[in-house]
């Protein structure tokens, strides 16, 4: 791409005006450049937040079946772009295409469930005690909402914040991961072709002061953010001193507890997919793998097998499943982090002796026997094809070590019983945000809120919770009686 990415504001693409290059390269092949942007400017993002405080009053107004049809056709567009959105993302991300063209489904899938929730009821009425008096409450939309997101999802993780936003009635401000700005050029484009109204969705592309730009502007009513735990810590800093609503999502450690009457084989299938699938850059990859002892050979065994037929790979080979690294400063992040903090490695070689890895950002897969709970291997994420394994004598102990940890985002068990299960659940609750039985720690459905405890962020997104993160909640009454309610003691003032 020789040309740089433009802005997408106000519904026009706009030449950068900065003078900073960005160059983002293929992560199979670091002599294909895929992006070159020069990062917006204050002064952008000042335009851009005008435009979205200039669209908001009118897209508030627009009824909630208009801004359905909206999401819907904006759906509709990402779908008849389909196989190209999948290979672009495959080309700027390195995912694999098998999971790419998973991605681009999901994007509908996004937009479509928005499209409902866009006409679903909104707001509550509650008794009141006042004689002749309905009390109640509505919603209302924020305003100009600045969304910030990262590279591993590049057109999924955008709309799983966006769709929700704009059926709620807000405008959008998108700054994508620097390594993702084609894609978000593209989900702009498909917004152009649905026919959103101009002003309503807009993207920055940019970088750290770009974004830091566009959190503290004060046209900005609402903030959502996934990345990186230093970051996120920041932009909930800016939220809590600018007094706006800030949801953020920051990663996180995610366990699977293997117990002793699990399915082995199951749990071993999908703890290696969870672990090294798109070389485990998921927020809910599995990191760590917790295995009650007597069941810790056979186990391994079935762990080993099932890694070994997880292919490492170009990302456009449709037989991939781990792929490259994003950068190769993500790479030898993880690299350092194994050579500085050494541990037994039970599974994960060298790369192949492969032209295909001449080039790229490869990273073989790890298994790594973890000694404590406290190895800092077991309290970093690495965000790579990297799986610490522990063993406890039973699944007390187990549990106990799926909450060593900082953070609290995905956790899961494979058991046979459901008093385990039961056990592990109400253990894990407070812990982790979502919990799950028999099937792995990565993923999750569109309609269950989403979102961890402690390191990993604040608030929820996705669901039926996903208003709160982009409106206020307000309560009406209307009193059609002439008695004063203070005179008979209804109203508590404050």
């Amino acid at each position: 791409m020789s040309d740089l990415i433009p802005r997408y504001v106000a519904g026009q693409f706009h030449a950068p005006t900065g003078s900073a290059l960005f160059e983002h390269h293929n992560p199979s092949d670091a002599g294909d450049v895929v992006s070159r942007f020069s990062p917006a400017t204050a002064a952008e993002v000042s335009e851009a937040v005008a435009a979205a405080s200039a669209a908001a009053p009118g897209w508030r107004a627009t009824t909630g079946p208009a801004r359905a049809d909206a999401l819907y056709k904006w759906g509709e567009a990402i779908a008849a772009r389909s196989e190209v959105l999948a290979q672009a993302i495959t080309r700027e991300v390195g995912k694999p295409i098998g999971e790419a063209r998973g991605e681009v489904g999901r994007a509908v899938v996004i937009c479509r469930y928005y499209a409902g929730e866009a006409v679903r009821e909104s707001g509550e009425v509650i008794p009141s005690q006042a004689p002749e008096a309905l009390q109640f409450t509505m919603r209302d939309p924020l305003g100009p909402v600045a969304l910030v997101t990262p590279w591993n999802f590049p057109l999924a993780i955008p709309l799983w914040k966006a769709a929700p936003a704009l059926a709620f009635g807000n405008t959008v401000l998108l700054k994508p991961s620097e390594h993702a700005a084609a894609m978000a050029y593209a989900l702009a484009e498909c917004a152009a072709a649905a026919g959103l109204p101009a002003g309503v969705f807009n993207v920055l592309p940019g970088d750290g002061a770009t974004g830091e730009a566009l959190l503290r502007h004060e046209g900005v009513r609402g903030i959502s953010f996934t990345g990186s735990q230093a970051v996120g810590a920041r932009v909930a800093a800016i939220g809590a001193e600018r007094n706006v609503r800030a949801q953020t999502e920051m990663g996180g450690k995610n366990v699977v507890i293997v117990a002793a009457d699990g399915d082995l084989d199951r749990a071993a299938l999908l703890t290696a997919a969870g672990a090294m699938r798109y070389a485990g850059q998921k927020c809910t990859a599995t990191s760590r793998v917790v295995v009650e002892r007597r069941v810790l050979e056979p186990f391994l065994d079935r762990l080993r097998t099932a890694m070994a037929a997880l292919p490492l790979g170009p990302a456009d080979d449709p037989a991939c499943a781990i792929g490259p690294m994003i950068t190769a400063a993500a790479r030898d992040r993880v690299r350092d982090a194994l050579a500085a903090h050494p541990a037994e490695r039970l599974a994960g070689e060298a790369l192949p002796d492969d032209p295909r890895f001449a080039a790229g950002n490869w990273f073989a897969p790890q298994l790594l026997r973890l000694d404590s709970p406290q190895h800092p291997l077991a309290l970093r994420e690495l965000f790579g094809p990297v799986l610490g394994l522990l063993v406890a004598e039973d699944l007390d102990e187990a549990i106990a070590l799926q909450n060593a940890s900082a953070h609290g985002l995905s956790s899961s068990i494979f058991t046979d019983s459901l008093q385990n299960a039961e056990r592990f659940l109400s253990a894990v609750g407070s812990d982790c945000g979502i919990a799950n039985v028999n099937i792995g720690t990565s993923g999750a459905e569109i309609g269950g809120a989403f979102g961890g405890e402690k390191d990993t962020g604040g608030g929820r997104e996705s669901g039926s919770d996903s208003w709160k993160a982009y409106m206020h909640r307000q309560t009406n009454t209307i009193n059609a009686s002439r008695a004063l309610p203070l005179a008979q003691g209804i109203r508590f003032e404050v």
